[in-house]
């Protein structure tokens, strides 16, 4: 990322720290990067990268069951993509274009992503604000 990159951590719940960290989701591997020109969601092993102009519509999202939510998950109801650590709330991107991120290749690309950072509603400030707000 270049400068002026905002870093939004995820929300762990305690619970569900073991079993993510067994799969390397750990609050060291797991934040969202915004800067003027990209989106950087790492999530443990797992990445997606796009371009913040790719970025059309945010939506709060959440409480979750932990069965439906915790982890990296795909959604087969909308190809969409979910990392999550937290059942309490997230924030919902969607996609111009598709970005790949679950599978390795780009084989699989989503039409949107959900992520449970700490403050949702200051990365769906971040996202809708224009470059130099």
């Amino acid at each position: 990322m270049t400068g002026g990159a905002r870093r939004f951590g995820f929300r762990f719940d305690p619970v569900f720290r073991p079993a993510l960290a067994l799969v390397g989701v750990r609050p060291a591997t797991a934040w969202v990067d915004v800067d003027a020109a990209e989106l950087v969601i790492r999530f443990g092993p797992w990445r997606l990268r796009t371009a913040r102009r790719n970025v059309v519509g945010v939506a709060p999202t959440g409480p979750y069951r932990w069965w439906r939510g915790i982890g990296a998950r795909l959604s087969l109801a909308d190809a969409g993509v979910t990392f999550a650590s937290s059942t309490a709330a997230g924030l919902c991107l969607r996609f111009a274009e598709p970005v790949p991120a679950l599978l390795p290749g780009g084989w699989l690309r989503h039409p949107g992503a959900t992520v449970t950072v700490v403050d949702p509603d200051a990365l769906a400030r971040t996202l809708a604000a224009r470059d130099g707000d």
